[in-house]
């Protein structure tokens, strides 16, 4: 989730500079000057030894922003110029890996996750001493107090157990300590490498790292460009925009035309195509003597029943995200026009990668930037209104309890008896009961809703607003709608006499 913190205003400012950069046509010629503008000479270096490390970490930073990652560097001295000069020649043809890590700024974090406090008391025991299978933990002659020897430490924890005094404390690496996959760890050179095997892209180890080593590889500049060269492309935002910025949704709406956008078309229209499959299928898996299904549209919730509990399969409903039917709900409409979704989620990417009809992915931490760079004002936009109103359920999908929500006032009185269950935050507890259900197929509700972060995409890892805002002004907006299930079914019925 998005919290206010330095290393978010620093990528902020930085993606904001590149912006303004590229919208005065000066991005190849002046990126060069951004480090130096970022740590001045004669400024104060926080956090890091030096104002040439600081302008180093501000250069490799610059890469993801521009579409690019550390592995696509092969000689140091190549300038950031040559990177942007690329970028905007790059043509759409996108990275495949979705997360990074900045070398330069994965530096600091602990080699070794043991170390001995002052609390040891130098006993005779020694049962850290005796049971280190690396004979990692020597002692000082005078006081007779332990300590770890941390090239030959292998971060095992056998020490920690066994001291009597709890003198020997564990020192997380905070990402690590976010994932719950086991996704990232260091490798030969102790720095942090993302296994894609094994990532299911909730983005906890992006705001997780207290240094900002952590990067989504954008695609805000191919975007750019491609309206620049005066290609068609649809936003498709994503339900939990309602919560994100300081102005009325039309104004956002009208924020984005002004960007280039040809068209706006709601994720929560193709929220309503998942709600009616969704119910359906629901009504007919359960008749069919399944015991319970869960939903299918949070994709980093696919991510971990793919890689991890292949068991939950036969579970997970095959019904697309409300993504998916939106995008072809705008290439019907503009079969021309490259499809860009917008939302707070990391998995989206990978999601994108595989959908023939999403050609981009912009997040709403990127978005904020975006704007601020090309100079608009989110209050003095004009408003624009999408052409088609989706019920107040369809939004609802931003926050947990939503899908299932939706799907139980789409069934209306088909829904009694069918009892609900909602997962939010993947975090190694939960991820264990899912396995447990996944094996035994036990489980005390007939339909599960699945959302990797806490509270629902609102909160999602590459929002723009707080957590707490988000939700408030959510639910505010929510409110606000009439348009629901309920009088949307009679109107339609109406209709159809």
């Amino acid at each position: 989730m998005a919290f206010t913190n330095n290393v978010m205003i620093v990528r902020h400012k930085l993606l904001e500079n590149l912006v303004a950069l590229w919208k005065e046509d000066q991005l190849v010629e002046k990126i060069d000057r951004i480090p130096i503008e970022f740590s001045p000479r004669r400024s104060q270096a926080v956090g890091r030894c030096c104002i040439h490390k600081e302008r180093a970490v501000t250069k490799y930073k610059s890469l993801p922003l521009l579409g690019w990652d550390m592995s696509d560097e092969t000689d140091e001295l190549t300038p950031l110029s040559e990177y942007a000069k690329k970028a905007l020649e790059r043509r759409g043809k996108i990275k495949e890996n979705i997360l990074c890590v900045i070398d330069e700024a994965c530096s600091s974090c602990v080699q070794v996750n043991y170390e001995v406090s002052n609390l040891c008391r130098g006993c005779v025991a020694r049962s850290c001493y005796m049971n280190c299978p690396k004979g990692a933990v020597h002692f000082d002659k005078k006081t007779g107090q332990a300590h770890i020897d941390h090239d030959t430490c292998i971060s095992c924890g056998i020490c920690h157990k066994s001291c009597p005094y709890h003198a020997i404390v564990y020192i997380p690496v905070p990402c690590e300590e976010a994932c719950p996959v086991k996704a990232i760890s260091k490798d030969e050179h102790n720095i942090e490498h993302i296994n894609e095997d094994k990532c299911i892209y909730c983005g906890k180890c992006l705001n997780a790292c207290p240094f900002g080593a952590i990067f989504e590889i954008s695609q805000v500049f191919d975007i750019l460009e491609a309206i620049r060269a005066g290609e068609k492309l649809i936003a498709i935002p994503a339900p939990s925009i309602l919560g994100q910025f300081k102005a009325t949704i039309d104004q956002v709406y009208g924020a984005l035309k002004e960007v280039g956008f040809a068209d706006v078309i709601e994720v929560a229209e193709g929220a309503m195509e998942t709600t009616s499959n969704e119910a359906h299928e629901l009504l007919e898996k359960l008749e069919e003597g399944q015991k319970f299904m869960t939903t299918s549209c949070c994709p980093s919730y696919i991510e971990l029943v793919n890689k991890h509990i292949p068991d939950m399969k036969k579970y997970v409903s095959s019904t697309g995200s409300p993504m998916y039917y939106a995008a072809r709900i705008a290439k019907k409409k503009y079969p021309d026009a490259k499809v860009v979704f917008i939302g707070p989620c990391i998995a989206k990417r990978k999601e994108a990668q595989r959908d023939e009809c999403v050609d981009y992915v912009m997040t709403f931490e990127e978005l904020h930037p975006l704007f601020r760079g090309l100079g608009i004002e989110l209050e003095q936009a004009t408003p624009y209104k999408v052409a088609r109103e989706s019920v107040c359920e369809a939004h609802g999908f931003a926050q947990a309890g939503g899908v299932a929500g939706a799907v139980q006032a789409y069934l209306g009185p088909k829904a009694q008896g069918i009892k609900v269950l909602q997962f939010s935050d993947f975090n190694k507890k939960n991820i264990g009961v899912l396995r447990a259900y996944a094996k035994t197929g036990k489980v005390d509700a007939q339909f599960i809703e699945m959302m990797a972060c806490e509270g629902g995409c609102v909160t999602g890892p590459s929002a723009h607003n707080d957590p707490v805002s988000g939700r408030r002004q959510l639910n505010q907006d929510l409110l606000k709608r009439t348009l629901k299930y309920e009088n949307y079914h009679e109107g339609n019925e109406e209709g159809n006499q």
